[in-house]
């Protein structure tokens, strides 16, 4: 099994970098770029499409694994039926997220190419995860009964979905920030041996890398929102479908472990939380994009942009590091220890936000596309 995820991982690398090169090409030739402007940091226009080799590196695989459970013949080799029969079991579920993410993926298409207003782009989201949610009975916190689970379910998968369009905001930044946490969902997945999860998370990784060849600084291709909120969407739902607690631990003994996405994801939500609440404060929708991002301010403080990002993949590793560990602590105090470290470094990145930006306030703004 181990094997077959490595090597879901890997062709979906191959396809993420023969789409975005594709992409790369092809762009300019159709128009498809973005072009210098309003609070753009690139003074040449890019090619924009890397979401397309983002979502046929996910999709391709993913459709072929559910297709080939149904063609294989589980008694062609002992040991496989187990596993053709768990994914036969979830390939609803999995065409519904296939289902899901191509329709994500249209939205964000069309918002790249006819900048759609933020609010009907985000009733459109809730739309399509919405169907998701009730359809097929995609379910987070059950404890909390039908209404409170699905409302709570249709508000991560919306909230993580954003953040990540949200901290698409520097060459490299959403792409690397997913790719660290990815790894960290990974770990977590197959050291308590959620296999489709796994499978799925390898091919997120395999895709983002092979994204990052062309979009890590100085990027030579953006992902535009067609990649960014895929990115999103699909890390949100995984974490719902993810069972973060090992086989035989009682909920009541190990509840700290479903607060695991939370901690691998804390430095996407913060900057989602923070930029959000000073776009209130100042009397903006907090989908009209600014330069108030953590990103931002690095660079205000005089950071190259490679540098801003590569400290963002490290604040996201080391939150990632400990949220690992979550599910295996043995007791509520260590859980207790985890959360505090990730406030702690959550304060730094606090601290380092008190640096003023530089005075350049625009006097119009637009619906946040792709920020640059």
């Amino acid at each position: 099994m181990l094997l077959l995820i490595l090597l879901l991982g890997l062709l979906s690398f191959a396809i993420a970098w023969c789409g975005t090169l594709a992409m790369k090409r092809i762009a300019p030739w159709i128009g498809f770029v973005d072009k210098p402007g309003h609070r753009k940091i690139h003074s040449n226009p890019k090619p924009l499409g890397g979401g397309v080799g983002i979502f046929l590196a996910i999709a391709l695989p993913f459709a072929a694994v559910l297709i080939g459970a149904w063609v294989v013949d589980p008694s062609i080799r002992p040991g496989w039926a187990a596993y053709i029969g768990g994914v036969r079991k979830e390939s609803a579920l999995g065409a519904g997220i296939l289902g899901a993410m191509l329709c994500i993926h249209l939205l964000g298409l069309w918002d790249d190419r006819r900048a759609l207003g933020p609010y009907v782009k985000l009733v459109l989201q809730l739309a399509i995860i919405g169907s998701l949610v009730v359809f097929f009975n995609l379910r987070a916190l059950t404890a909390l009964g039908t209404a409170g689970s699905v409302i709570v379910t249709i508000l991560w998968i919306a909230g993580i979905t954003n953040a990540f369009n949200f901290l698409d905001n520097m060459d490299g930044l959403s792409a690397g920030v997913a790719a660290v946490c990815t790894t960290a969902f990974l770990v977590t997945a197959l050291s308590i041996e959620q296999w489709f999860v796994a499978a799925c998370l390898a091919m997120l990784l395999g895709a983002l890398i092979g994204f990052l060849f062309f979009n890590f600084p100085p990027a030579s291709i953006f992902m535009g929102d067609s990649g960014s909120l895929v990115i999103g969407f699909i890390l949100g739902v995984l974490t719902v479908r993810t069972t973060f607690l090992p086989k035989g631990v009682d909920f009541a003994k190990g509840w700290y472990a479903v607060l695991a996405p939370v901690i691998v994801l804390a430095l996407p939500l913060y900057d989602l939380v923070v930029v959000s609440i000073i776009r209130l404060s100042r009397g903006k929708s907090p989908f009209v994009g600014d330069t108030n991002h953590f990103s931002h301010r690095l660079v205000a403080r005089g950071m190259s942009r490679r540098t801003a990002a590569l400290c963002l993949y490290l604040v996201s590793a080391a939150t990632s590091a400990a949220a690992i560990l979550l599910p295996h602590v043995q007791s509520a105090f260590a859980a207790i220890m985890i959360f505090c470290q990730t406030l702690l470094i959550l304060g730094v990145v606090a601290l380092l936000e008190q640096h003023p930006l530089p005075a350049r306030e625009d006097k119009e703004s637009k619906p946040l596309q792709v920020q640059r």
